[in-house]
């Protein structure tokens, strides 16, 4: 078997110890999850659904690397690596598309509530 037709072969493909691969993944769990943190400091201070919709997909996003170094680690089936993944893709896309949508500027009726959260205190 020739080189390039061994490589497309799905068992060369093995991630499971890899060790640049870990690393890569390893640096962008930890850069998830500072921004993970900062979502939620930015929700507590707010305390609204925008707010609050972030921190849900940014949380998917660390999920993602989690179960990718899971996967790195053997722990998590490439199988199952593939399906939650695409899921958690989804997810945020979902997430952030509806986040857009429903606090667009005129898209949702205006309430007591929201006016609220909107009102500039440097207006007044």
């Amino acid at each position: 078997m020739s080189p390039i037709a061994a490589s497309s072969t799905a068992g060369s493909w093995g991630v499971e110890g890899s060790l640049p691969l870990l690393v890569v993944v390893a640096v962008a769990g930890v850069g998830t999850g500072l921004l993970f943190l900062v979502s939620l400091l930015a929700y507590r201070r707010r305390r609204s659904l925008q707010y609050r919709l972030i921190s849900l997909a940014v949380g998917a996003l660390l999920a993602r690397s989690v179960v990718g170094a899971g996967t790195v680690l053997g722990v998590v089936p490439m199988l199952v690596h593939h399906f939650v993944e695409h899921s958690l893709d989804f997810l945020v896309s979902a997430i952030v598309l509806y986040a857009v949508y429903a606090h667009a500027p005129g898209s949702v009726p205006e309430t007591a509530e929201t006016r609220s959260e909107t009102d500039d205190p440097s207006d007044d």
